[in-house]
């Protein structure tokens, strides 16, 4: 059984890319250079996502809902730009899950993962520490890589925002959910950001 692929590779809209990664509308308040789409109406809980057939559904939506699904493939055929910036996203979000521990409370956790989202030295394609370069064509030049740099930090940050709420429910008891726990181990193509 093949892994699940983006369904934005389908999108007759090409996004802008840089090298070969896609530059794809978010809907997000954080600042950068990403397209903002609109929010859902009606409003959906900050822990949900819209139908993915909204036009308020974005690449972030679609990574929360195939990481646990496309976590157990040690393979993954890219099929489109979108697929680039899926795998970037699910191995985001395992770094992400590394940083919760069982015991945090929402504050503490909350800490640890915008901290690491919000960190700016982080590698992008291209960099001799990007773990994934041989998937990723480097940015043409400069101003190139700092676009991307400056995206792949608006979409870290509103990964991280959007993890945070699924994995620390309104309603629940203030501890994290132990279904999203559970793949802080598992290492998605057996690589890490």
């Amino acid at each position: 059984m093949p892994a699940y692929n983006s369904m934005f590779n389908n999108d007759p809209n090409v996004p802008r890319l840089v090298g070969n990664f896609p530059l794809l509308p978010l809907r997000t308040k954080t600042r950068g250079p990403a397209y903002v789409l609109p929010p859902p109406s009606p409003p959906v809980p900050a822990g949900e996502s819209p139908d993915p057939d909204s036009e308020s559904y974005d690449i972030l939506d679609e990574v929360l809902s195939l990481f646990r699904a496309n976590t157990f493939f040690r393979n993954f055929e890219i099929q489109g730009p979108a697929d680039r910036l899926l795998v970037y996203g699910i191995l985001f979000v395992s770094e992400c899950l590394g940083k919760i521990r069982p015991h945090h409370a929402l504050r503490d956790a909350t800490k640890d993962v915008l901290n690491t989202a919000l960190d700016l030295n982080f590698a992008i394609p291209g960099d001799p520490a990007f773990p994934l370069n041989q998937i990723y064509e480097p940015p043409r030049d400069r101003q190139d890589a700092e676009q991307l740099r400056q995206y792949l930090s608006q979409v870290r940050q509103e990964l991280a925002s959007r993890l945070l709420a699924r994995v620390y429910e309104e309603d629940g008891d203030g501890k994290p959910s132990k279904w999203w726990l559970s793949f802080t181990k598992r290492k998605f193509m057996g690589k890490a950001l």
